[in-house]
């Protein structure tokens, strides 16, 4: 399983061998600080010059920030799409069958097909959360192309959009052991005048299992939030 610890502390680069103490404990993240990722708020904080908005997306953006990030799609319970989960704090299984491989997310119990049986994208695919995705492998590297998305999709906090027009290209690799590297490209034409990459790092977890993380059980965050 995968988690993105956000700042890795005293966590070895590498971890294998007699430098994996990070690994040994518990959930497997040991005494490594665990925080947010600053991509989990903006998640084009590393890309110079920032992201290249269209003027839609750029008045979008100005209504976001006005509403401080309370019509947030995650703040209200609903699925954390993808690319966005690669940013949030919830632990992600991979499974990988002759065909397919399936990521399932503690939060809210979601999870995410990818077909890998050769199958060209659809035409026409039904929008959703995490769209319609097909990979295949380039040497030790899963190449994922998705289409498909729902029209009103956020990739971080801050609100950068993601559209029905979007094909997302994600590049997963495997470094050494203990870490999981995805680069992704977004290329949609409605958000953005150009595509751009962004990258994404994921360390291992072992020893542990995943749990029900059902964020409407008890949800008190709404009532408190001034703008619905």
């Amino acid at each position: 399983m995968w988690f993105n610890i956000g700042n890795e502390g005293s966590c070895p680069p590498d971890i294998k061998g007699e430098s994996g103490e990070c690994i040994e404990k518990g959930l497997g993240l040991g005494d490594v600080t665990v925080g947010l990722p600053k991509q989990a708020f903006n998640i084009a904080e590393d890309l110079p010059g920032g992201l290249p908005y269209t003027p839609w997306a750029a008045a979008l953006m100005k209504e976001r920030t006005a509403t401080a990030g309370t019509q947030d799609p995650h703040s209200k319970c609903l699925p954390p799409n993808f690319p966005r989960s690669y940013s949030l704090p919830h632990i992600q299984k991979f499974i990988q069958t002759p065909g397919l491989v399936v990521i399932l997310d503690e939060f809210n119990a979601s999870y995410r097909q990818i077909f890998t049986d050769g199958r060209p994208l659809p035409e026409d695919p039904q929008p959703s959360w995490n769209g319609y995705s097909s990979g295949k492998w380039e040497a030790d590297t899963l190449v994922i192309q998705t289409i498909g998305y729902r029209d009103d999709l956020w990739l971080d906090m801050r609100g950068d959009p993601l559209t029905s027009a979007a094909k997302v290209t994600e590049r997963f690799r495997r470094p050494d052991f203990g870490h999981l590297e995805i680069e992704v490209t977004v290329d949609d034409p409605k958000a953005y005048s150009k595509p751009w990459t962004v990258k994404f790092r994921q360390t291992i977890v072992l020893d542990t299992e995943l749990v029900d993380e059902i964020c409407a059980e008890n949800e008190k965050s709404m009532e408190h939030m001034p703008h619905k």
